[in-house]
């Protein structure tokens, strides 16, 4: 059975976890989900969907979430790395606003659990990062919905000049979505 590390990050559910790392001649064994591991850390979210995405080093994913049908993540990295953040839109809750960032790699098999309330995104740091995330809803198109990645409130120190540029690839929807102040969040602090 894996046992698995969890630290508390500095927003209330969201979770860095640290799973057993085994690495030989052979190459590498990780035990990335074990049910009774996760249930034991809290998490006893089902999750019902595994997404899979390849980008190359400059795109950034983000910030989205979904609602209704919201969606808890669990975010790691198979290839290559991303800086990973997760932004707190619960009304009410005294981290509201607030962001946590922490760089996820294939060297390191840390994962991030971001619950529902939290928009999330990621900027990719190295060319052919592949990311995989099992969430806990199906994907519904009509609740698909984000806050904008560069709102100077967030203040998020995305790390564009580590990767050597000024601005991030990014869809057309991403160019698109609210600000913090604009966001009408359908997320309550506390609620289910």
């Amino acid at each position: 059975m894996g046992k698995i590390t969890v630290k508390q990050t500095t927003l209330d559910g969201v979770l860095l976890m640290e799973p057993q790392f085994f690495k030989d001649s052979r190459g590498f064994f990780v035990e990335s989900y074990n049910k009774n591991d996760f249930s034991q850390a809290g998490i006893i979210d089902e999750f019902v969907q595994d997404n899979h995405s390849k980008s190359q080093k400059g795109v950034l994913r983000g910030l989205h979430y979904q609602y209704p049908h919201a969606q808890g993540k669990l975010v790691r990295v198979l290839k290559g790395s991303i800086y990973d953040v997760a932004v707190d839109i619960r009304v009410g809750s005294p981290t509201f606003g607030e962001h946590f960032a922490v760089i996820l790699s294939e060297e390191h098999p840390a994962m991030l659990f971001v619950p529902t309330g939290f928009a999330h995104g990621f900027l990719v740091l190295q060319d052919n990062t592949e990311v995989m995330y099992k969430v806990t809803d199906f994907y519904y198109p009509v609740g698909d919905a984000g806050l904008h990645w560069n709102d100077p409130t967030l203040s998020i120190p995305w790390p564009l000049d580590v990767i050597g540029l000024k601005s991030p690839i990014l869809s057309e929807k991403d160019t698109i979505h609210p600000t913090l102040a604009e966001l009408k969040s359908p997320f309550l602090y506390n609620q289910d």
